[in-house]
C-alpha cells in the first residue's frame, strides 16, 4: 500500500490545518535517499516502527526533532540524530501528526475527556471550526456528579491506567464540579482552565510553583504525567488504522510503557 494512502486517512482524521503553527507535522522521512518521502512508495502502515524491522511506515504522536529544537544537522554524536539514521538505516519512513490530533474533534482532547466522563464540553483553547466543529487544544466540561479532589485524582488514574498522579490541593476539599483538561504538557494553559471556571485541572509536566500558584488561586492540579494522558493515541491509532485499512496493512503498535516511576 501506498504511503500517500496511509497518510490520506490520518489527514481524514486530523487534518494538518488543525495543528499549531510552531507544529513541526507532515514530517516524512525517506530511510532511502534522505529526502522528504516520495508519497507514491510503498508502505506498510507500521505504527511506531523500530529499528532492525525491515522498512514499512511509522507514525507517532511527536515529531522525532523537537519542536522548539530542530535538528542541524544529523550525525551519531547526538540522540536524536541517531534515532532518525536508525530509522533510516532500517528503511523506514516516519509520519507524525502532534497538535493537529491534539486539536481535531474527536481526538486527543474529546478521547481524554471521553475517559473521565465529562459533560456539556467546551474546548479549552479555541482554534477554528472543522466541518462546523470547534477544534483547539484541551477540554472543559462538567462531571455527571460532583467529587473530592481525592475522588477524581482516584478516577484519573483508573481511566488512564497510571501508576501514579501528582496532586495539588486539598483532597478532601469541597466537591468539584467542573473539570478542565489538557493531555500532554499544560502548564501554559492553567489561566486559561482558570477562567473557563473549572475547580481542577488535569494534565502533566506541572511544575512546583505552578501547581502551588493554581492552588492558592482556588484551583486544584491534577498532574497524571506527559506521557500517562497521552498513551491513549496508541491503542487509539491502531483501532482506527485497521478500521479503515482493513487486512490492506499490518498494524503493530508500542506497548504501553510508563517512563518514570515512584521509589
Amino acid at each position: 500500500m501506498r504511503c500517500s494512502e496511509i497518510i490520506s486517512v490520518l489527514e481524514r482524521l486530523a487534518p494538518p490545518s488543525c495543528a499549531c503553527d510552531w507544529d513541526n507535522v507532515d514530517f516524512w522521512w525517506d530511510a532511502g535517499t534522505g529526502r522528504c518521502e516520495n508519497p507514491h512508495r510503498p508502505g506498510r502502515g507500521r505504527r511506531r516502527g523500530a529499528p532492525g524491522g525491515g522498512g514499512g511506515g511509522g507514525h507517532a504522536s511527536h515529531p522525532p526533532p523537537d519542536d522548539f529544537k530542530p535538528l542541524k544537522k544529523i550525525n551519531d554524536d547526538d540522540f536524536i540524530s541517531r534515532r532518525v539514521l536508525a530509522l533510516a538505516a532500517s528503511d523506514i519512513s516516519y509520519y507524525a501528526m502532534h497538535t493537529n490530533f491534539d486539536g481535531a474533534p474527536g481526538c486527543m482532547a474529546d478521547l481524554a475527556a471521553d475517559r473521565l466522563g465529562l459533560a456539556n464540553r467546551q474546548v479549552l483553547e479555541p482554534m477554528g471550526e472543522l466541518e462546523g466543529k470547534p477544534y483547539g487544544i484541551g477540554m472543559v466540561g462538567e462531571l455527571v456528579a460532583p467529587m473530592t479532589l481525592q475522588a477524581l485524582a482516584l478516577r484519573v488514574k483508573e481511566a488512564f491506567g497510571l501508576p501514579f498522579a501528582a496532586v495539588y490541593g486539598d483532597p478532601e476539599m469541597r466537591e468539584i464540579r467542573r473539570v478542565a483538561l489538557c493531555p500532554g504538557s499544560g502548564g501554559s494553559m492553567i489561566a486559561l482552565a482558570k477562567a473557563a471556571g473549572a475547580e481542577a485541572y488535569v494534565t502533566g509536566d506541572i511544575g512546583h510553583h505552578e501547581g502551588i500558584d493554581s492552588v492558592a488561586e482556588g484551583m486544584a492540579v491534577i498532574d497524571g504525567g506527559h506521557y500517562g494522558l497521552e498513551h491513549i493515541f496508541i491503542d487509539f491509532m491502531a483501532e482506527y488504522l485497521e478500521r479503515e485499512l482493513g487486512d490492506r496493512v499490518e498494524v503493530r503498535k508500542t506497548a504501553i510503557a510508563f517512563p518514570a516511576r515512584l521509589v
